[in-house]
């Protein structure tokens, strides 16, 4: 991970005012990995469950570092500034701490199990006629990630959006310490990192804490997902979801060319998508938009220009084959939700699923992927490929499947499923982030 920083002078005096040292030469990036190191950064030097980034302190005095950050210094070391502290992650995040401290515009933390990610780029989007918007980028969203982020925001902005992941119990607290989020939306709470939390009362406890962060702010509450409606709250509150009895009640609707519409709050709003888990995003976000000021008016027309993030239900039409690409990432919910969107599509050609496994769900890993076979089974799929570890048991389950094939390598599977295309097939590509099954679309469409 690295970033410009974008006021040095300032970020050298707050960090100076933390660790009561200076700095000995001007720094103008951070950086946590080595290989991205440039002239002016300021090294981090982590250390994680299998690398120790102190190994690789010489690289980044040859690449010119200005200074680093370390728990131990290196001898070897001669030009390099090495500033030595307890923790370098815990002494980042208290310096990002002091930095978000000068800021006063709306900070918005967002959680959940899905559709963080897409809710953040679709909130951005429509925000950003009025506000000039900081959003976290890419996977920025940890609590090595997020204090970088925060180190990006500047006087020129006017409205903050960051995302909070979460594998482990105490990471939301702790980004929400560091980041004084002043609103927070929770997108719901479903199995996921259980390996990290161990049961889904974990999860949903853990991601309570953005809530109990917001005793002076505001909390968007998704009424449809009964965990988050249980959730405690401290603070204002907004709701919202598929349901009459919330500030912002929705229903849905299909129209004849199959795209979903909304009406929210009485406002008939065309979202242009056949996208269940999308249209949800777009309720939650009318709640934060129209809350901060957006017209409906303006709100529907960055709904019809979003364009989703590559891996997230990205619509491709290659060689007469219609390919969902969802590969960013996934868990159960996720994947049902997107077997859902691929049955909805309207015409003859089949139906094909491409999964990989879900990573990070524990001992009930077997049983969470036969659930999704059991899925497959009830829209009546048309062909199921399956590769990975536990996408086995998948596999194992699917009876009313026309074809399906559990594959060792993806290179296996791509060569399979090119020889088998036909045109108007529609197959969707869905796996978590480990499997890199845009891959398999790689190798299959390559011309």
């Amino acid at each position: 991970m690295r970033i410009d920083l974008p006021n040095p002078s300032l970020f050298a005096q707050i960090f100076s005012d933390v660790t009561g040292i200076d700095f000995h030469e001007a720094v103008t990036g951070i950086v946590t990995d080595s290989r991205e190191c440039r002239p002016g950064d300021l090294y981090i030097a982590l250390r994680g469950n299998r690398v120790d980034g102190h190994q690789f302190l010489e690289t980044a005095e040859i690449a010119g570092c200005s200074a680093a950050l370390v728990a131990n210094a290196d001898g070897n070391i001669r030009k390099m500034q090495q500033i030595e502290v307890r923790d370098p992650l815990l002494t980042i995040g208290r310096i990002a701490h002091h930095w978000r401290k000068q800021f006063t515009f709306p900070i918005l933390g967002i959680t959940g199990t899905n559709g963080k990610t897409s809710t953040k780029e679709l909130l951005k989007h429509v925000l950003q006629r009025q506000y000039n918007v900081h959003a976290t980028e890419g996977n920025y969203n940890t609590s090595i990630g997020l204090p970088l982020s925060l180190l990006r925001m500047d006087a020129k902005h006017s409205f903050a959006i960051l995302e909070m992941g979460a594998n482990q119990p105490g990471d939301i607290a702790y980004l929400c310490k560091i980041t004084e989020p002043t609103q927070g939306l929770i997108t719901n709470i479903a199995p996921a990192h259980l390996e990290g939390f161990g049961t889904i009362e974990a999860v949903a406890r853990e991601k309570s804490e953005l809530f109990q962060a917001l005793k002076d702010g505001l909390a968007y509450v998704n009424m449809a997902d009964e965990r988050v409606k249980s959730l405690p709250r401290v603070g204002r509150e907004v709701t919202y979801g598929l349901t009459p009895d919330c500030d912002f009640p929705a229903d849905l609707h299909h129209d004849r060319d199959g795209t979903i519409s909304l009406t929210i709050e009485a406002e008939e709003i065309a979202t242009n998508s056949r996208n269940l888990s999308f249209a949800k995003n777009v309720i939650a976000a009318a709640a934060v938009a129209i809350t901060n000021g957006i017209t409906w008016e303006t709100f529907q027309e960055q709904i019809l220009s979003f364009v989703p993030p590559a891996g997230r239900c990205q619509i491709k039409d290659i060689k007469q084959v219609t390919v969902i690409d969802d590969t960013y990432n996934a868990n159960l919910e996720s994947t049902l939700a997107a077997i859902d969107y691929l049955n909805a599509f309207s015409g003859n050609g089949r139906r094909i699923l491409v999964f990989g496994d879900m990573y990070e769900l524990g001992k009930g890993s077997a049983e969470l992927h036969r659930q999704v076979g059991n899925k497959c089974n009830q829209v009546g799929l048309d062909a199921v490929y399956t590769v990975g570890k536990d996408t086995v048991y998948t596999d194992d389950v699917l009876n009313n499947v026309a074809f399906h094939e559990h594959f060792e390598n993806k290179s296996d599977l791509a060569q399979a499923l090119k020889a088998d295309l036909q045109a108007g097939d529609k197959i969707l590509f869905k796996g978590s982030r480990g499997m890199a099954m845009e891959t398999i679309i790689e190798e299959v469409f390559r011309k």
